[in-house]
């Protein structure tokens, strides 16, 4: 009987915890996909990224559908995604091609990730959650990601815009309507 009340017990923990539980493999593949673009493989970054987002789509759903939401999977969430879809899919760029730019490229990498961090700081205080305002971060870091792979196709200073127009998109007042 003490066991299977210990079984019980270590089932529910593991119930509670099983959306912290992705949103924690989202953290870990994003802090991979960092390590291999500072290795310089930016292929296997640019997958590691692919793969946090997938994961990423899946952890708030699970903490509605197991009611198990919580604030600190919330705040848990805006920290893996600044590292997964702020940090990782700017120096996958950087490391791809904004490093030719020297000042402008470093800092428009930074700027990326500073309003990807002002735009989970401000989704995290609204009060409406029934739409985004701006650009989401797990959007604005797969199409940055996803443009890695037109390298070979575009002009340098296409990818230069390209992360200037999401920076700004994260930041902007405009709504969308969760889905």
């Amino acid at each position: 009987m003490f066991l299977l009340n210990v079984l019980d017990q270590t089932l529910k923990k593991l119930r509670i915890q099983t959306a912290n539980l992705l949103t924690f493999i989202n953290l870990f593949l994003g802090g991979f996909a960092v390590i291999e673009s500072l290795k310089g493989n930016l292929e296997l970054s640019l997958l590691l990224i692919f793969i946090a987002a997938f994961v990423d789509r899946f952890d708030g759903m699970v903490a509605r559908k197991l009611h198990i939401e919580s604030e600190l999977g919330k705040q848990l969430d805006s920290m893996s995604d600044i590292i997964s879809f702020g940090v990782a899919p700017a120096l996958l760029i950087y490391q791809g091609i904004l490093f030719e730019f020297d000042f402008p490229g470093t800092f428009f990498t930074i700027f990326y990730i500073a309003c990807g961090a002002f735009r989970l700081a401000r989704f995290n205080i609204s009060e409406n959650q029934s739409y985004f305002t701006g650009l989401p971060i797990t959007a604005a870091g797969c199409l940055l990601t996803f443009s890695y792979l037109m390298l070979p196709f575009l002009l340098p200073e296409m990818f230069l815009f390209f992360i200037i127009i999401l920076s700004f998109f994260m930041v902007s007042p405009f709504k969308l309507k969760k889905i």
